[in-house]
């Protein structure tokens, strides 16, 4: 009877009878492991392998020194491992990404074609009309003759792309500790081709807001890479907003990833914005990576309209004591849109105040997630958290999940959270409609005051102003569809 643990032939004699000997344990070991490779390979979704291998294709391409192929190579290797966020991942319970992203587009080499001034502002729409000096990216590729960096003495500017090609020591820019186990931000490691590089000096005071613009134009849909790496001096004030746009001509189907990297330094004092709208279809990544200084300020304020899936994370980390960070956000999602918001918002030292209220309206077969997470350390006593998300419901078939999660180690600490989902109270829709005003425009005002409260954190009229003409805009599509 043959003995089931054999290895191989052992041909070397003279006589030419197999000899067979049984399996090393190392052998079987290794055996093993090339089954469980196997089978992890074939379980691949085709958006994961496509995403592989296009890198096998294009990775030489993309810039960088020795030092920073290397770290890219490093990173695919860690989204090989890891794949696309799934349900089972806590984080990612309520945003399947291997179930949505059955198709990973090409990724965007460089800006597709030329766009002149007057798409940008068109694109722009009420954003254009904010004073602020502009950084532009066109299809993830920097584009100086749309950028305007004026009176930008204590303001020091360069394109990633640029950095990374000709800086030695630039492979510094992609390191992100945070990223270790999140396999998003390992791809855009490894595909990243251009972003914002700013260093603001110390005690600087930004006369105007720093507007980093990324615009899409090709036509042919693309999975677009971009980093933004900025650092915040001691003392200084700025205020830094992120827009994201499309051309009219832009391909329905697009896919981004964007990751901001900000340093704020201590006793700074930084307003940071994000204002993301899009044709309705396209899925964007957005990753906010903050660390915050002693006695420094910082306040983000997010706004996100007309997006097919939007993932907007948080990683904000308290570095010195006496600091306060106010998060905030407002989206607006219709028909079969998604928008998850996910914030973590680590208390590491003593004495530091947190503020977080989002806010959200939901109509058709959207869906808003929740996700907010505050931590706090065994040594940082003294925190005060509080956290709140609402969301108005349009329609009975929108859905809305929330998880707020409080870990405390502290003894010494004020923290709370809530949550809370309501319809259009109708008692306020009658009193509107008896003092004569239509019940669609009745509607469109309920619903602005509701998100004024978040609108309000924006304390940059110009910006504040844009971001609730685009709502506006936004609600009267919504309520001609009712």
């Amino acid at each position: 009877m043959q003995d089931n643990n054999i290895a191989s032939k052992n041909d070397t004699g003279g006589t030419g009878v197999e000899q067979l000997r049984p399996m090393t344990a190392p052998a079987r070991l290794a055996v093993a492991a090339e089954k469980r490779a196997s089978n992890v390979a074939a379980l691949k979704t085709k958006a994961e392998q496509a995403l592989t291998q296009t890198f096998e294709e294009v990775g030489d391409r993309l810039p960088g020194s020795a030092g920073v192929r290397q770290l890219r190579e490093d990173a695919i290797g860690r989204f090989e491992t890891l794949g696309l966020p799934h349900r089972r991942i806590e984080s990612w319970k309520y945003t399947d990404l291997r179930n949505v992203l059955k198709v990973a587009l090409p990724p965007a080499q460089s800006a597709a074609r030329a766009v002149s001034a007057s798409e940008l502002e068109a694109a722009l729409g009420p954003l254009a009309k904010v004073d602020a000096m502009r950084l532009v990216f066109v299809d993830g590729a920097y584009a100086e003759e749309l950028s305007d960096l004026k009176d930008c003495e204590t303001l020091a500017v360069a394109a990633l792309g640029a950095e990374l090609e000709n800086d030695a020591a630039a492979a510094d820019l992609l390191r992100l500790d945070a990223g270790t186990d999140d396999a998003m931000l390992a791809l855009n490691t490894a595909y990243v081709s251009d972003g914002a590089v700013v260093g603001i000096a110390r005690q600087a005071k930004l006369d105007r807001p720093l507007m980093i613009v990324s615009v899409r134009a090709s036509a042919e849909p693309q999975f677009v890479f971009t980093r933004n790496a900025i650092s915040v001096g001691d003392g200084a004030e700025a205020t830094i907003l992120e827009a994201f746009v499309a051309l009219p001509g832009a391909a329905a189907e697009s896919q981004s990833s964007a990751v901001t990297e900000l340093g704020v330094g201590d006793g700074a004092r930084v307003d940071h914005l994000r204002c993301a709208t899009d044709n309705g279809k396209a899925l964007q990544l957005s990753n906010w990576v903050v660390s915050v200084g002693a006695g420094a300020t910082y306040r983000a304020f997010q706004f996100t309209a007309e997006v097919g899936l939007a993932r907007n994370q948080l990683d904000v980390a308290f570095r010195g004591e006496e600091s306060k960070i106010d998060l905030s956000g407002a989206y607006l999602a219709r028909a079969n849109q998604h928008v998850d918001t996910t914030l973590v918002v680590d208390h590491a030292v003593p004495a530091c105040v947190s503020r977080e209220l989002f806010k959200g309206v939901l109509g058709g077969e959207s869906r808003g997630v929740f996700q907010g997470k505050v931590i706090v350390r065994p040594d940082a006593q003294k925190t005060d958290g509080k956290q709140m998300a609402q969301v108005l419901m349009l329609s009975p078939n929108a859905e809305f999940d929330s998880k707020p999660e409080l870990e405390i180690f502290a003894d010494d600490v004020v923290c709370g959270h809530g949550s809370t989902s309501v319809d259009i109270d109708e008692d306020l829709l009658f009193y509107c409609r008896s003092r004569g005003i239509p019940e669609a425009e009745a509607r469109v005002l309920l619903v602005e005051s509701f998100i004024g409260e978040a609108l309000e954190k924006v304390e940059h009229e110009d910006v504040r102003e844009a971001m609730t003409a685009l709502a506006r805009t936004w609600l009267n599509e919504a309520a001609a569809e009712v």
